[in-house]
């Protein structure tokens, strides 16, 4: 099976439009999508309408901690002021049947097929944020899935468990590609579509074969201004706007 990989657009449309636009001539059989689909941009609608209709292949879709807090399924209380402007006013800027979708998104983990799951967070806790190698070391004590995707901390990254250690490899660079070894688990992040936060800007996103056991990693540039001046004109925080330029 061939799989998109795509997360946390966070209502970036000109992120994601570029995205399906570079990989419209390829073949999927599926596209998982690991969550936060709103929060934060300015095109939510764009963003779920797209999800719902218009990828490349079926989509196997669950949900995010913005998604939760826009559909009103949690109330935002850990977030930043800016966040919760967000989450708000994509809560009220939905269509009553895009805001039905992302309230019933399903809570990862979900497996996809033998030896191939995905969650948001952590398939532990989907609001658990994976960053070091102990963080890893926990879920990979419980969790003995072959390659598990995960999305939320916005970071291409990979962790992979071996007898000496867990280690952890921070995926750079415009493109590249991994071949997963037989017999070892990973948990796999392909980065953000609408907002990277390893200081690079361009929209993220992987493809992997499962019968080949290859994932690839993929760096897009995108009309970052337009997806600027979307939150400018919705009077959300500036904030928002900015960090999309510097990628944090």
């Amino acid at each position: 099976m061939r799989y998109l990989i795509v997360s946390d657009m966070h209502g970036n449309w000109d992120a994601l439009e570029a995205v399906l636009r570079k990989v419209r001539r390829k073949h999927f059989d599926s596209v998982l999508v690991l969550g936060d689909l709103v929060g934060y941009g300015a095109a939510p609608n764009q963003i779920v309408e797209a999800v719902r209709d218009s990828l490349p292949a079926p989509a196997i879709v669950i949900r995010g901690n913005h998604d939760k807090v826009v559909a009103g399924v949690e109330d935002g209380a850990n977030f930043n002021p800016a966040a919760l402007q967000a989450a708000r006013w994509s809560a009220d800027k939905l269509t009553s049947a895009n805001l039905r979708f992302v309230r019933e998104l399903p809570r990862g983990p979900l497996s996809i097929e033998e030896g191939l799951s995905i969650c948001h967070g952590s398939p532990l806790d989907e609001d658990f944020y994976v960053f070091s190698d102990f963080d890893a070391y926990q879920i990979f004590a419980e969790w003995r899935v072959s390659v598990t995707f995960f999305g939320h901390t916005h970071i291409p990254s990979m962790f992979v468990e071996r007898e000496a250690g867990i280690e952890v490899s921070l995926l750079r660079g415009e493109t590249g590609t991994v071949e997963l070894e037989p017999n070892v688990c990973y948990l796999i992040n392909p980065g953000s579509v609408g907002q990277p936060r390893d200081r690079d800007p361009m929209a993220s996103y992987m493809i992997y074969d499962s019968e080949k056991r290859i994932v690839s990693w993929h760096r897009l540039e995108y009309p970052v201004e337009k997806a600027q001046s979307r939150i400018e004109e919705a009077g959300l925080p500036q904030i928002l706007a900015d960090r999309l330029a510097m990628g944090v």
